[in-house]
């Protein structure tokens, strides 16, 4: 570990050094088409509070397909991918426990909540290439995006309303069968906006059992009404499916990554979805002192999986309001800002499982028996919130925020009566959030920042209910505090970027899923964590000529997060001042973007992921990994109209074995070895052609 953190911050000083003496004074510093900076995306995050955005020019650096890896390069975020359809979000640890899926973070489309009842989140349903940006709060300081201990991240498809009316098309082809096109439309008038996307993508996968299959459109509409007023339509759908390899053995890993789970390729298991999400929103500006938008939305999805264990069929209708007020008024010759608000989700949730006959089936896979369950859940959260900020001084300003938080499951079963049936209802306490964000300007190149914030964590559908399926009354809500405090440094040319955040967040009635069968898990609060670390992020630009620049980057991520009161009943162990299970303590992405300035870039990225814990015990550990790609492209105005662009890359430059992903505490049943691990892709190429046609 010395030795990674001591090799990122002498490279980084290095080139620090490097650059502060490379400034000229030329006014030859701005950027070529290729070369967006992600910065000058709006931010969403209300107020003071730091957040993290990425665009344009961090997907610049990977395969359209990639949407890991450019989030990746995010410090303080860590994304673990089994598979397109199987990926997990945590930030500065919190989320590692969770075994399938992302929770414990808010995630937002266009400002509306597309995460579920109990807090589940799935980023694989949207389409990179329908983002223009991804921004990410760290931890609970975003009052207005539900207050989750591990955050929020906001997928933003919103673009310029003056571009002229356009066509786009992006075709993408690569190994493994893959073949991915993006058809776009873009038009916009005086009091009108419009963008329509369609994106096909087809995919066999490394592994066997692997293949990935997507459609989907999007489309964003605004139509201003008058001045003061505008009305927007969002309506984003997908249609995927995906064939599910699972997690492999230590033994199977190291003999042949590509296979699939023995049981996952002998029921050739798979999962369908129908993911639709409609959002219809208001904005007025009654003054340049006050204005409110205010978003009505339904979300629906499809689910159905047949797994070696049974089949689940499910679907989720989900609906609600969000509405926010800003504005400012004078106070004694400062300004005086403020937000009020609230957002209300409530869903439906109706599941059923099923025996699944693939063994019975001649090697023709899964094949649906007998219904083995029947239910549905009904979920209501609510989180009211308000900021207060103020400038003390020219280069003193504080913001003070507070969440409120209500949340409740009614959960019923449909199949079972009498003594047998499990429905019941949970009413979880109602959440006051605080949080305290200070921002100091050291000098006009230098900010200080500080902050103190409460969240939240809300348990699973599975994590709610006991070994019998009934409703655990004593199950509670993960709370903690977070402290954070950073410094941030650009230069007066914009050229050098430096972010530094450490801090200290303490978490109690920490949710531990325990193993109850194949697949099955119940929850349990077991004890107390600390999440503690560094998230640092660092960006130059050189002008080498004045066309050539290069840019380099340093994205690194300390984490040191332990169990602090932690035993294990069923092991009768005790855990504590253990290393949280499913968190590399080191996480460096770093990488060169180098634009010629003819329409020629190339662009090379690196990725260091340690080693993870993969048990509570620590007695078991992945390997760590380095991972290099490469990707370079040209850009060509053929015509006034007309501009084509060609690229290619190069992942795995150096064909690696690694785990994009693993599953912690894994056991094994029937005698056999448990399955912690999800291999990553082998060596692997992909080239595009991109077209623009404006009218």
């Amino acid at each position: 570990m010395k030795t990674i953190l001591s090799l990122v911050l002498t490279t980084l000083f290095s080139l620090s050094f490097f650059a502060q003496n490379n400034v000229k004074n030329d006014s030859v510093t701005r950027l070529n088409e290729v070369i967006v900076v992600d910065t000058l995306t709006a931010k969403n995050a209300i107020g003071i509070i730091p957040s993290q955005t990425i665009g344009a020019t961090t997907f610049a650096n990977y395969s359209p397909v990639d949407f890991i890896s450019s989030i990746n390069q995010i410090s303080g975020l860590y994304a673990l991918s089994g598979a397109l359809n199987t990926n997990r979000i945590t930030i500065r640890g919190v989320g590692s426990r969770t075994l399938f899926g992302t929770d414990k973070l808010r995630l937002y489309y266009n400002n509306i909540p597309i995460t579920n009842g109990t807090g589940s989140s799935t980023i694989e349903a949207f389409d990179l290439e329908n983002l223009t940006s991804i921004e990410v709060i760290k931890g609970p300081k975003g009052t207005g995006f539900g207050t989750n201990l591990g955050g929020a991240i906001i997928l933003n498809t919103k673009q310029l309303s003056d571009q002229p009316t356009k066509f786009s098309n992006n075709t993408t082809i690569g190994s493994y069968g893959l073949f991915k096109n993006s058809l776009g439309f873009t038009h916009a008038q005086k009091d009108f906006y419009m963008t329509f996307q369609y994106g096909h993508m087809e995919i066999d996968g490394y592994r066997e059992n692997n293949r990935f299959e997507r459609d989907g459109f999007l489309l964003n509409t605004i139509f201003k009404i008058s001045e003061k007023s505008e009305i927007g339509l969002l309506v984003n759908h997908i249609d995927y499916s995906a064939q599910i390899a699972s997690s492999l053995s230590q033994e199977d890993f190291n003999k042949d990554p590509t296979q699939a789970a023995f049981t996952w390729g002998s029921a050739k298991g798979y999962e369908d979805n129908n993911y639709s999400l409609i959002g219809l929103s208001h904005t007025y500006r009654a003054s340049s002192k006050l204005k409110n938008t205010t978003s009505l939305f339904y979300t629906y999805l499809d689910h159905y999986e047949p797994a070696p264990f049974n089949i689940l069929d499910e679907f989720t209708n989900g609906y609600g309001i969000r509405t926010l007020f800003s504005g400012n008024v004078l106070i004694s010759d400062n300004v005086f800002k403020y937000t009020f608000g609230a957002e209300l989700y409530k869903d439906e949730y109706s599941w059923g499982t099923f025996e699944n006959l693939y063994r019975d089936n001649n090697g023709n896979g899964s094949l649906q028996g007998d219904r083995l369950s029947q239910n549905k859940e009904f979920r209501n959260q609510i989180n009211g919130f308000a900021t207060a900020t103020y400038s003390f001084t020219p280069k003193l300003t504080a913001q003070l925020g507070l969440n409120i938080n209500k949340t409740q499951y009614d959960f019923r079963d449909l199949l079972n009566s009498g003594e047998n049936n499990t429905s019941a209802n949970r009413d979880f306490k109602t959440l006051f959030l605080p949080s305290l964000d200070i921002n100091y300007t050291i000098t006009p190149t230098n900010q200080l920042f500080a902050n103190i914030s409460r969240g939240f964590s809300n348990p699973s559908l599975e994590e709610t209910l006991t070994p019998d399926g009934l409703i655990n009354p004593d199950i509670a809500q993960e709370t903690g505090t977070n402290y954070e405090i950073g410094i941030k440094h650009q230069s007066k040319d914009n050229r050098l970027k430096l972010e530094v955040a450490a801090y200290i967040m303490p978490i109690k009635n920490l949710l531990v899923a325990k193993r109850v069968g194949d697949n099955q898990y119940i929850g349990r609060n077991a004890g107390k964590t600390k999440h503690q670390g560094v998230d640092l992020d660092w960006s130059y630009r050189i002008n080498l000529t004045n066309k050539i620049t290069i840019s380099p980057f340093i994205s690194y991520t300390y984490s040191n997060h332990k169990f602090i009161d932690f035993t294990d009943e069923e092991a009768d162990e005790d855990y504590s001042e253990n290393v949280l299970t499913g968190v590399p303590k080191n996480k460096v992405n770093s990488g060169i973007q180098t634009n010629f300035g003819n329409g020629l870039f190339a662009n090379i990225t690196h990725q260091f992921v340690d080693e993870i814990p993969l048990t509570d015990s620590n007695s078991l550990y992945s390997d760590s990994f380095n991972l290099l790609n490469i990707k370079a492209g040209y850009k060509k105005q053929i015509s006034e109209k007309l501009r084509i662009g060609l690229d290619f890359g190069i992942n795995n430059l150096t064909n690696k074995k690694y785990a994009q992903s693993v599953l912690i505490n894994a056991s094994g049943f029937g005698g056999n070895a448990p399955r912690y691990f999800y291999p990553g892709n082998n060596i692997n190429y992909y080239g595009g052609v991109k077209l623009h046609y404006t009218l």
